[in-house]
This record gives C-alpha cells, sequence and structure tokens, in this order.
C-alpha cells in the first residue's frame, strides 16, 4: 500500500525533485497532492485531469 501511495505522489512534478529551501513548502505541496488523489479517487476519475 506504501509503495502505491509514493507512485501515485511521483505522479505531480514538483514532487520528484526537492526545489524548495524551506521544508514547509515541501510538506504544503505533499499535502495538496494528497488531496488531489483522494479527490480523484472520490469522484472516480481514473487518469489525472491534466495528463
Amino acid at each position: 500500500m506504501v509503495e502505491q501511495v509514493n507512485g501515485t505522489l511521483m505522479l505531480h512534478r514538483r514532487l520528484v525533485r526537492e526545489y524548495e529551501s524551506r521544508p514547509e513548502s515541501s510538506v504544503s505541496r505533499t499535502l495538496w497532492a494528497s488531496a488531489a488523489n483522494l479527490v480523484r479517487r472520490l469522484t472516480g476519475t481514473s487518469t489525472p485531469s491534466w495528463r
């Protein structure tokens, strides 16, 4: 289960590399990506809309 979560989070481009100098920015981007994945699961969308 953990590998699946990490794999879906890595679909978000900003999480692949560490661009931010402040840890708070990285945490907020991870939370936004997790929220986007949760919304996608709840709405039944199979692929991200940006692809």
